[in-house]
């Protein structure tokens, strides 16, 4: 009986990954530019150069206005990594290559501890050198109280949660709290 339904099972699975196949890759599509940049790229394809340079020094100036107004925000791949690591721990929704694609994620920092707290349940608050507060969410007791100076490593783990590890000593479970 077994076999039968391994015999069956393969097809079905193989039919489910091709069916998902195509929904993975649309998540990787690009997204879509801004109408002030499709403006601009647009006025490559005119022919007579008197036209195409108005409309590049028209619709350079329809970037500029928007600019101003902060109607469009522009950004560099570096400048996008460094606002990625800023937020690193915090959940956010996924904001159409804003900050980089999948390739760009950030699953893990090395940061130094600025401060230390303990609350009543013996679990470590730690600021480090970019602001950034991580609040201890597990019991697990370190054999040393983390010291500001002190180098953290932090990395993703399960359920919205960090691992970190100080000083290459025992990892602890974080969550950032701002």
């Amino acid at each position: 009986m077994l076999q039968h339904i391994s015999r069956f099972a393969a097809p079905f699975a193989l039919l489910a990954l091709a069916v998902a196949t195509p929904a993975a890759a649309k998540d990787k599509a690009p997204p879509p530019r801004p109408a002030q940049i499709q403006e601009l790229y647009a006025c490559r394809d005119i022919a007579d150069p008197t036209a195409r340079l108005a409309c590049f020094d028209r619709e350079v100036g329809e970037l500029s206005s928007a600019d101003q107004a902060r109607e469009i925000v522009f950004t560099d791949k570096e400048t996008a990594k460094k606002t990625r690591r800023g937020l690193f721990g915090f959940s956010f929704p996924k904001l159409g290559g804003i900050f980089g694609g999948d390739e760009d994620q950030i699953n893990e920092i090395d940061t130094v501890i600025r401060s230390v707290s303990i609350d009543r349940s013996g679990k470590y608050t730690l600021v480090m050198e970019d602001d950034a507060v991580w609040v201890q969410i597990d019991t697990t007791k370190l054999p040393r109280q983390p010291k500001p100076g002190q180098k953290i490593h932090i990395k993703t783990a399960t359920m919205g949660s960090y691992f970190a590890t100080i000083e290459g000593g025992r990892a602890i479970r974080l969550k950032r709290d701002r």
